[in-house]
């Protein structure tokens, strides 16, 4: 059998990259991939195994594999999933529930939990309205579970397929021991954003796309009104938030699924930026009906004071140092050899 491991599915998208370079320099575990694509080459020394192909394809033989962690990153996102809704809900729903079943087969069998960490999203919120919105603030993790979305309704089902396979599943047991569950713990997250990799077409990638338009001189019309406010995160938060809730002791866990928020931050802020930035940056606001019905449905902030209770949850990047040390710095060195930059003196 294998040395006990990681598997992170998804590995080839904006989390799983950092995720794996995080993991790699912080644990000696076995780090086992799966993803559609070829591992990028600079991290693929870090990973012992690729799987590469469809995941539901490649379940069975995962239950060979002796893990100890899942990160269940693999999904279709939001705006994809709209227009395939089947295809997202085999891959978000299906693929969620059997690797769920494997990670529950390898806990009982060997009497030892292991732990699955869900990435969630801000998208299993929705409000009816932009004076909904205003009014709900900053929102809790039980208010308004009533997602427009496709993609937010696979995300609050297979939350709750995690709270059965963690806690419910095989409750009305004939016998005297009860099963050993798995170790299920969830993160809604908001919108996040890489410095060093390229937004991928997600419906809350408006904000780094219009900043990376600029830093090459080109023009760029936002999908959604200036006016529109949502919840970011520099992506090292997101990450630290993964170990962080991976760490935590179980017995820490009060909920299954935490809310976790960086800023709030309108799409004229993100303008504002990269006009400041970059001189000369041609930005003007075109929205998309369905891309800002999805945004106008999550709300503007979240209240993540149960994931600062419960295992010492805090963002080290508000706006200022987002900006300011991490994004803009990295963006700059990116486009530095293109002409077609200019940033502010």
């Amino acid at each position: 059998m294998a040395p006990k491991g990681i598997l992170v599915t998804g590995a080839c998208g904006e989390i799983g990259q950092a995720l794996i370079r995080q993991l790699a320099e912080s644990t000696n575990a076995r780090i086992i991939t799966a993803d559609l694509a070829p591992l990028p080459e600079v991290i693929a020394p870090m990973v012992s195994e690729h799987l590469q192909g469809d995941l539901l394809n490649r379940l069975k033989q995962l239950y060979d594999y002796d893990l100890d962690v899942i990160y269940h990153l693999a999904a279709s996102l939001s705006s994809k999933a709209e227009i395939a809704t089947e295809e997202a809900h085999r891959i978000n729903v299906e693929g969620t529930m059997q690797l769920l079943l494997v990670a529950a087969y390898r806990s009982q069998k060997y009497a030892n939990p292991v732990k699955f960490i869900f990435p969630s999203s801000i998208a299993v919120y929705g409000l009816k309205d932009q004076e909904e919105k205003i009014a709900a603030g900053a929102v809790k993790e039980n208010d308004f579970n009533f997602p427009h979305t496709m993609y937010g309704c696979n995300k609050l089902y297979c939350e709750k397929l995690g709270l059965y396979y963690s806690h419910y599943m095989g409750q009305h047991h004939l016998d005297d021991v009860p099963p050993t569950m798995l170790d299920f713990r969830a993160i809604r997250f908001p919108g996040l954003i890489s410095a060093f990799t390229k937004p991928s077409g997600g419906t809350s990638d408006y904000g780094p796309e219009m900043l990376h338009a600029a830093a090459q001189g080109s023009t760029y019309k936002c999908f959604v009104r200036e006016d529109t406010v949502i919840p970011f995160m520099a992506m090292p938060d997101a990450i630290r938030s993964l170990l962080l809730i991976t760490d935590a002791p179980r017995e820490k866990i009060s909920h299954p699924v935490y809310n976790i928020r960086g800023f709030s931050i309108s799409a004229a802020d993100f303008r504002k930026e990269a006009r400041a930035a970059f001189r000369g940056a041609q930005i003007s606001f075109q929205p998309n009906r369905q891309r800002q019905g999805i945004v106008d449905s999550w709300p503007m902030d979240v209240n993540d004071s149960t994931a600062q209770a419960d295992w010492g949850w805090n963002a080290e990047y508000d706006e200022k140092r987002f900006f300011e040390e991490y994004f803009l710095p990295e963006i700059r060195r990116s486009y530095a050899k293109k002409p077609s930059v200019r940033t502010r003196e």
